[in-house]
């Protein structure tokens, strides 16, 4: 038997604020204040915005059983032939729709449906918008049971669309903690279903948006799609045990160990990927001192996968000098040389590596 559903705020929220779950939320927000000042100890915040997206957009997508690779990814952001995979597209759909979306969002300290509807937009390439017609069930993948029916008429999901803005943005109307907000901004946008398509990995991208909204992160580093692989049952079955029973403090622990779990592996691969820049750095000072460069170092840990094009666009030098620098850095041993097509690409292999150990 499923509850009716409510508008937000949640009548009692000092009922589910409970001693564990707050104990939990205190844990969340000091890894969450260490993450960001480790964040912002990388030299260039476009490096941990460029590869942690991308990471993000993969697991994410994977949750959704969209599945690629590192590789096919990476390969996708080089050569428009290398895009095979209709997966890896999708994937870069996603990570531009989340760079977006945060952008306006740091920017306006708020989120407008219209910033929800552009996320659903540039995920799918539609603009069917909110759901309008009748029919949508959530069915168990294995047995196709229907284990959940979403709001079906328009004005109903258009009515708590308008709640749940409200309800991010104005802090008066509920007092709890911006993270227990959080899970249950999660758990109301993912049972309102407001979209014909794309619900899953849009309400992933409002989880980060909401942090950045809420100053509780200056870049768009904490992702929960690889905890939810993880522990993917736990996640849809808690889901549903608010919707059958009312009680929100399961959801609203496991959502907390979500953010703990996230926030420690995060803060391991930047402090990693930091010790690796640094490593590289040295070495291109003392072995290839006449190219080294800040701009050039930021690059080859900007992209994972690099390419000639890169370094004329990016650090404005001639092709001449950009096949120089590339082929000077397999000859250190800093970056491995690949083949697609007629094109050359230049693998960072010890970033992907880290990467790749981090999914």
């Amino acid at each position: 038997m499923l509850l009716p559903h409510i508008k937000l705020p949640l009548p009692d929220i000092t009922q589910w604020e409970t001693r564990a779950v707050l104990k939990k939320t205190a844990e969340a927000h000091r890894y969450l204040a260490e993450l960001k000042g480790v964040a912002a100890s990388i030299p260039n915040e476009a490096i941990l915005i460029n590869t942690l997206v991308l990471q993000e957009a993969k697991d994410s997508s994977e949750v959704e059983n969209i599945v690629t690779t590192h590789d096919e990814l990476y390969k996708a952001n080089l050569f428009e032939e290398a895009v095979v995979n209709p997966a890896a597209k999708e994937v870069q759909d996603y990570a531009f729709a989340l760079k977006q979306a945060f952008t306006v969002v740091r920017q306006n300290k708020l989120i407008r449906l219209h910033d929800i509807l552009t996320v659903q937009q540039d995920i799918e390439h539609n603009n069917a918008g909110l759901r309008r017609l009748p029919g949508t069930e959530l069915k168990n993948a294995r047995t196709g049971e229907v284990v959940y029916t979403p709001p079906q008429d328009a004005n109903e999901i258009a009515c708590l669309m308008d709640n749940l803005v409200q309800y991010l943005n104005d802090d008066s109307l509920c007092d709890a903690d911006p993270l227990v907000k959080m899970a249950i901004i999660h758990h109301q946008f993912e049972s309102i279903h407001p979209f014909y398509d794309g619900n899953g990995r849009t309400g992933r991208i409002l989880n980060i948006l909401y942090l950045v909204a809420k100053d509780l992160l200056n870049l768009p580093v904490l992702y929960l799609s690889r905890f939810i692989i993880h522990h993917k049952a736990a996640y849809y079955n808690e889901l549903q045990a608010v919707r059958e029973t009312g009680n929100w403090e399961p959801w609203l622990l496991y959502m907390l160990d979500g953010i703990i779990d996230t926030a420690q592996n995060t803060i391991s691969m930047i402090t990693q990927m930091k010790v690796l820049m640094t490593e590289v750095k040295h070495k291109m000072r003392t072995e290839l001192p006449k190219i080294y460069s800040q701009d050039l170092l930021n690059n080859l840990f900007y992209h994972p996968y690099t390419k000639i094009d890169f370094l004329v666009e990016e650090l404005d030098v001639s092709r001449i000098t950009a096949t120089k620098y590339l082929e000077l850095l397999v000859e250190c041993g800093i970056l491995q040389k690949q083949k697609i097509g007629r094109g050359n690409y230049y693998v960072n292999q010890p970033l992907c590596s880290l990467l790749m150990m981090h999914s």
